[in-house]
């Protein structure tokens, strides 16, 4: 099987990891983008060094998947530790893995604390529970790969605390932009749902006083999906089975073929294949179908199940990012809740680079009173952030410029070569949040970075791998910006490095005076593509 050129890079980046000493590291991808190919072909390769595996979930979907895509994939076979099954005895060098048998004190004696050489981690985020420390513990000289959907900054912070290192991450962004995943256009509908009175519990609401939070609107918000959705196949995810199931029923009196499924659904499967079928056109469920099933076809989520963790709410999303024949984007509807915590996950904060982004562009989402595309929603508002923070540095280059500091301040350096993602950084590995090494700011200083302003070893690290990478790309260096901007030029960082020099010779060659003729705010220098 050819992976994609991402899934590649993914599988080089993973093993580099561990051949440089990084014994445990994560690998982010969107639902939707091969995340079980990627770790098949990365079992495939430590079975080729003679390695054992264990792939390890806490479903048994996940299980079954995991082993179905590695012999299709690889050709390799697994055994399974899983309630009465064991792959004790067994020769198969990867074994399958669920954490609610391995983590039993009487299974994890059986084997040496040596026996797995790699252990894969599906869906990660769930790895810093108790049972899963069990498992990892017992054999603490494996590699680690851990396996999530795009995570948020809390969940990231969380993993953190156990892996090392992020080996790749792959933007749900990028995955449609690169024409991986489906084009997402999200909806607010005008229905204030009050959620105020809403406990938490374990950091997100709570489920039994969701669904009871719920049960006013459900009628309306049926009507609603009727009048904006009434021909898309549809997944909605509610918060309770008894809030599913009295939802089923009021849109299938309003027309829709609606089927609901849960865990104790006998006829789970049939269910499930009848909606790929085209039997039904809305499945509810209650939080079940968040991991380990597939439906392409669907062009419409319904989340009534508000969240604050990102992971959940990319998972539930994730249900309708693939690409399928015919289907030209998924719509996400999105309701006007009311909670006296503003923490809530909103269709922005799938691809928002920070809350800060993520909030404007959610209140044009709710103001605008249609479906938007969120990629162009979100340049617009990453525009709109920029200029606010660009009207903010302009006072301080103001106050830099009376110091006649020589260094370009790390905020001025980011702002001009439009680096959102240097700009909103926050460390999440334990050796990121270090203070910088004396090597790392001095290096900084001599290319022309102030680095009393870099608090962490992560930030002083991306700074660097990014003025390299610029150097090899041709483009400005920090004290030809910090030279031209402070004459009035604007984003030089965009700027080439031949284009930026002609210019400079000019000035000096003026006796340091912008040349007649040449008005700062309107020149633009030769702009690099990289």
């Amino acid at each position: 099987m050819e992976l994609r050129p991402y899934q590649q890079e993914a599988r080089e980046s993973i093993q580099r990891q561990w051949e440089g000493g990084v014994r445990r590291t994560l690998l982010v991808l969107p639902t939707g983008c091969g995340k079980t190919i990627v770790f098949s072909k990365v079992t495939e390769d430590r079975v080729k060094k003679g390695e054992r595996v264990l792939v390890l979930a806490h479903r048994g979907e996940l299980l079954d998947q995991a082993a179905d895509k590695l012999e299709k994939s690889t050709g390799l076979k697994c055994a399974t530790e899983k309630a009465e099954q064991t792959s004790i005895g067994s020769w198969y060098r990867v074994v399958v893995g669920s954490v609610q048998t391995m983590m039993r004190e009487k299974r994890l004696e059986q084997f040496s604390r040596d026996f797995f050489n790699t252990i894969i981690v599906d869906e990660a985020h769930h790895c810093i529970s108790d049972s899963y420390q069990r498992v990892l513990q017992h054999f603490d000289s494996a590699n680690v790969l851990g396996v999530t959907a795009t995570p948020d900054r809390g969940d990231m912070r969380n993993l953190g605390s156990y892996f090392e290192s992020l080996a790749y991450e792959y933007s749900l962004p990028k995955a449609i932009k690169e024409g991986y995943l489906s084009p997402i256009k999200a909806m607010t509908i005008p229905l204030k749902i009050d959620l105020s009175a809403v406990k938490q519990q374990s950091g997100d609401f709570s489920s039994g006083d969701l669904g009871t939070a719920l049960d006013p609107y459900l009628e309306q918000i049926a009507q609603e999906m009727k009048r904006v959705a009434p021909d898309r196949k549809i997944v909605v995810f509610l918060p309770l089975v008894k809030t599913s199931q009295k939802f089923t029923g009021i849109l299938n009196s309003l027309g829709y073929r609606a089927a609901e499924v849960n865990g104790d659904s006998e006829d789970r499967a049939q269910i499930l294949a009848d909606f790929d079928a085209g039997k039904y056109n809305v499945l509810c469920n209650s939080m079940l179908l968040t991991e380990g099933w597939d439906c392409p076809s669907v062009d419409c989520v319904v989340v009534l199940r508000p969240t604050k963790v990102r992971s959940l709410y990319s998972q539930m999303v994730g249900r309708g990012t693939r690409l399928y024949p015919g289907k030209t984007e998924l719509l996400l509807l999105d309701f006007l809740w009311h909670t006296e915590r503003h923490e809530l996950c909103h269709p922005a904060h799938l691809i928002a680079e920070n809350d800060e982004i993520a909030q404007v562009m959610t209140k044009q989402i709710e103001e605008s009173g249609i479906a938007l595309d969120l990629e162009a929603v979100e340049k617009q508002a990453s525009e709109d952030v920029i200029a606010q923070r660009e009207e903010a540095l302009a006072k301080q280059l103001e106050e830099m410029k009376r110091r006649k500091r020589a260094l370009v301040d790390p905020l001025q350096f980011e702002m001009s070569i439009q680096a959102e993602d240097l700009a909103s950084y926050v460390p999440s590995f334990g050796w990121e949040m270090s203070p910088p090494s004396e090597k790392q700011l001095q290096t900084l200083e001599k290319l022309g970075i102030f680095p009393n302003q870099v608090d962490n070893a992560g930030k002083a690290t991306k700074l660097l791998e990014r003025l390299d990478k610029r150097r090899t790309e041709g483009l400005t260096t920090p004290k030809q910006i910090r030279f031209l901007e402070g004459r009035g030029f604007q984003h030089v960082g965009t700027w080439s490095f031949e284009s930026a020099k002609k210019l400079i010779d000019r000035i000096a060659a003026n006796g340091w005076r912008v040349p007649e003729g040449i008005n700062p705010r309107e020149y633009r220098g030769e702009i690099v593509t990289p």
